[in-house]
């Protein structure tokens, strides 16, 4: 969410608008904006009588209004907090009346809503009113291939040094659920001694992601046809299925492979273009084309193909129920022969 920075600037500051309405998919954003409008605007003695939550489920507006329109008891100001505004189940009339508080808000009242897990309907009226005003704030999940910059720039604020790879690493294994991701960042944090650098050695004793023997490491020893290395680390991860679940290591290689085919199409344009076209950090630009010049149009196009046959093997459709690890290890058999095997494409 691109405006909570300046959230949490205006809240450390003492400058607020009288509505914050958080809604969208991603929760991490709306915890975060939430936990430092409960945390760090009234001391804890006013907080016994100038901070108010209530939760969705348990409430309606008619009620939050009714809050929101009492002055404060002691103080200036009055916190009113709606956690699990989702919940909230907002009449017609109700509506109208949230409208008209909107335009005319209480100024001693500070009326947070935290709206998570999806989007309130913008063509409703009041979201209109809140939008005009600058007091609707939209959370939106990271996307997959913004991960890995959006945990280099979690671990410059928390001033931790990483190795090459490693917030790539951490984006594949963690996945995109930030609180999680933060979490363990936090931890780390802890762990790391001033200056040390946060290596695979690191990520592998404290997270418990092999350094050796991952998904990235599977992706280059395929790209560059090792195939001893690439069996040896198939053969760890079908010993280790809960670290390493065969779907994501089937997504993974389809984006591999899918952006061999973009650089292959793009061969001669601007570093710059591929990279964007990719969606990847031009420092890896080296590392496909590379695995390109060993994985030509035809045969990356082949590895699709062949993606997906497994894929559909894993998830049970085919005659014969082939356990994960013997998947794997046909998966990089056929990838690395893929020049000398018949594809049905």
């Amino acid at each position: 969410m691109k405006e909570l920075n300046s959230v949490l600037k205006s809240i450390k500051n003492k400058t607020f608008l009288p509505i914050y309405f958080f809604h969208g998919q991603e929760p991490y954003y709306i915890d975060k904006a939430v936990k430092s409008f409960e945390n760090d605007i009234l001391s804890e003695e006013e907080k016994a009588f100038g901070q108010t939550i209530v939760y969705g489920k348990d409430t309606n507006l008619a009620e939050i209004l009714a809050l929101a329109k009492q002055f404060p008891m002691f103080g200036e100001l009055n916190i009113i907090i709606v956690k699990e505004a989702q919940d909230l189940k907002i009449k017609e009339e109700e509506q109208k009346i949230f409208e008209h508080y909107i335009e005319n808000p209480v100024p001693t009242t500070l009326l947070v809503f935290a709206h998570k897990h999806k989007k309130i309907d913008a063509r409703k009226k009041f979201a209109k009113l809140l939008k005009k005003q600058n007091q609707l704030f939209l959370s939106e999940p990271v996307k997959d291939y913004q991960l890995a910059n959006w945990i280099a720039d979690e671990c410059k604020a928390l001033d931790i040094k990483t190795a090459p790879n490693i917030t790539f690493l951490l984006a594949e294994y963690l996945g995109n659920d930030l609180s999680r991701i933060a979490n363990e960042l936090h931890k780390l944090k802890l762990i790391l001694k001033k200056d040390e650098v946060l290596d695979g050695s690191m990520v592998e004793k404290h997270i418990g992601i092999s350094k050796e023997y991952n998904v990235f490491e599977l992706q280059k020893a395929i790209g560059e046809k090792n195939e001893n290395k690439a069996f040896k680390i198939v053969h760890y991860m079908g010993k280790n299925p809960k670290s390493n679940p065969i779907v994501m290591t089937i997504g993974n290689l389809y984006n591999f492979f899918s952006n061999i085919i973009i650089h292959n199409t793009m061969s001669g344009s601007n570093p710059t273009e591929i990279a964007s076209a990719m969606g990847i950090n031009p420092y890896f630009l080296k590392e496909y084309a590379q695995a390109g010049r060993l994985y030509p149009l035809k045969h990356a196009t082949r590895v699709i193909s062949i993606l997906r046959e497994i894929d559909l093997k894993s998830k049970g459709l085919g005659a014969n129920q082939t356990p994960d690890d013997e998947l794997l290890k046909e998966l990089v058999y056929k990838i690395i022969n893929v020049h000398q095997i018949k594809v049905e494409v």
